[in-house]
């Protein structure tokens, strides 16, 4: 457990009430309804938020719709290119404040939201590369006659966007970012656990110049605010982070207008350890490849497959490494891990913890809430689970916690059968220093990302996406941007 440490100041962002975005307007939910914003780790409450529904869904796409009509519809790429450019100068210049209300809000230490500034350069100048995705070209054609043929990509139009709690200051670019990149309008729910930091990007969005309507920001519950994005007929594109239930809602949502869709689900991910591995690397790698941002990653690796005959070392490593792991003050820049997002995710992962040593199996670290300075935050200890099977539940269910489970495997064949028996499909990797395993694994697992001898790093040029029941379509690279495009042909008879 890390150590007190002296605390930077409250933002003054966080605190009052707050309100939707909608047109330009800071504006309060037509019900006037609100609810608490609580800091994970303390328990308290930071501020209210508004509370939208379907009425202020309304108000947002109805404001998206006009701005994607009006002037925005003509701004060249260059124009919005430059927009974008000032954008990432303004978060840039504002994101040690950024980064401590995202800390604040949904529980990840300082360490882990300062360090996403590089990152959120990154992929705001992807997105501003990617303006001129909106093109045409001219293909020949075996037409008779004489005929010109063009091909245009042009905007969807109005983007619904639904993201999740673990990581809103993340979540927030692949909405926003190809919006802009390409002409579109977004309305934004962010999750109620979490939706302060995206409430105050938007606000410097606005400083910097996107007009009014193009980018709207409602808050509320997913049943409310989020069910009502999903069903609007206005709506042309819905892109959802978030659970398999969840997004079963959403496709049945979306059928009344045939939104196109973009859903990245959960996971359930493997991270196999052969006996040739590196296990100085392999150790921490997978440990890390779980437990960072307290387990609640879409790709966490939380089934560590482990050779048989290096199972028992690799165990007891992890377990003196996850001894050293600092949990605990969430603005002390030393702490590495914080706490759960919500009380009710606590309940869910103690109780898993609960299931799985229940179903037979061993706890090597871990596995109950943290007590003394810490007790009044959401905290759970970094937890193992070893002598493990595939088929017990904390293998087959997303815990969505800093919780690993660790199953015994035989040579390649049986890791890649014991990886690919389940219904996800996110992601995978593995650990070994042999170039031929390499290659035969990597293709083996049926996910959308793998690593080798690394887990959890994305390039947003490159992209990401799931499987299955992981989800479909792709999140970076030029495929994102694409997706906010439709195709167009003009037929052209210049007889």
């Amino acid at each position: 457990m890390s150590t007190p440490a002296a605390h930077p100041a409250f933002p003054a962002f966080v605190s009052g009430a707050k309100k939707h975005l909608i047109d330009g307007q800071w504006v309060d939910s037509v019900s006037g309804r609100t609810f608490d914003a609580v800091n994970p780790a303390t328990g308290k409450t930071l501020c209210s938020v508004a509370e939208g529904d379907a009425a202020d869904v309304d108000l947002a796409v109805r404001a998206a719709r006009r701005a994607f009509e009006g002037e925005w519809s003509r701004w060249t790429p260059h124009q919005r290119r430059k927009l974008m450019l000032k954008i990432h100068d303004i978060v840039l210049d504002n994101f040690d404040e950024l980064a401590l209300i995202e800390t604040l809000d949904m529980g990840a230490p300082l360490s882990r939201t300062t360090n996403l500034r590089e990152w959120t350069s990154q992929v705001l100048q992807f997105f501003a590369s990617q303006c001129d995705a909106v093109s045409a070209s001219a293909p020949r054609n075996s037409l008779p006659g004489d005929f010109l043929t063009l091909k245009h990509l042009a905007p969807v139009g109005v983007v619904g966007g639904i993201i999740p709690w673990n990581g809103p200051l993340i979540g927030l670019w692949w909405i926003f970012g190809p919006a802009l990149a390409t002409g579109c309008t977004a309305v934004l729910k962010p999750a109620e656990d979490a939706s302060l930091s995206v409430l105050r990007v938007a606000e410097l969005m606005t400083e910097a110049g996107v007009p009014d309507g193009v980018i709207n920001v409602v808050t509320g519950y997913g049943k409310d605010a989020g069910q009502a994005l999903a069903e609007h007929g206005d709506v042309d594109r819905i892109a959802f982070t978030g659970s398999v239930g969840t997004a079963r809602s959403i496709v049945r949502a979306s059928a009344g207008n045939l939104k196109r869709l973009q859903l990245e689900l959960g996971g359930k991910s493997p991270d196999i350890v052969f006996a040739d591995a590196d296990l100085d690397k392999a150790v921490p790698g997978a440990a890390m490849g779980v437990f960072t941002n307290s387990g609640q990653v879409c790709v966490a690796g939380t089934r560590i497959f482990v050779q048989r005959s290096v199972h028992d070392e690799f165990v007891e490593r992890l377990r003196d490494f996850t001894g050293t792991i600092r949990v605990g003050d969430t603005l002390d820049p030393t702490t590495q891990l914080g706490p759960l997002i919500s009380e009710r995710q606590l309940e869910r992962v103690l109780r898993y913890i609960d299931i799985g040593g229940g179903e037979g199996a061993r706890l090597a670290a871990g596995g109950g809430r943290l007590a003394g300075d810490l007790a009044s935050g959401f905290y759970v200890e970094p937890t193992v689970f070893a002598g493990a099977s595939n088929e017990m539940t904390i293998a087959r269910e997303e815990i969505f916690g800093p919780v690993a489970t660790v199953i015994p495997f035989d040579d390649v064949d049986d890791a890649l059968r014991l990886a690919n028996d389940t219904p996800y499909g996110l992601a995978g990797g593995l650990w070994t220093r042999s170039l031929s395993t390499a290659h035969k694994v990597s293709q083996g697992i049926n996910a959308g990302t793998i690593w080798v001898n690394c887990y959890g790093v994305l390039d947003p040029s490159v992209g990401f996406g799931g499987h299955k029941m992981s989800g479909y379509g792709w999140k970076g690279a030029r495929e994102h941007v694409e997706s906010f495009l439709y195709p167009k042909a003009v037929y052209i008879n210049l007889d």
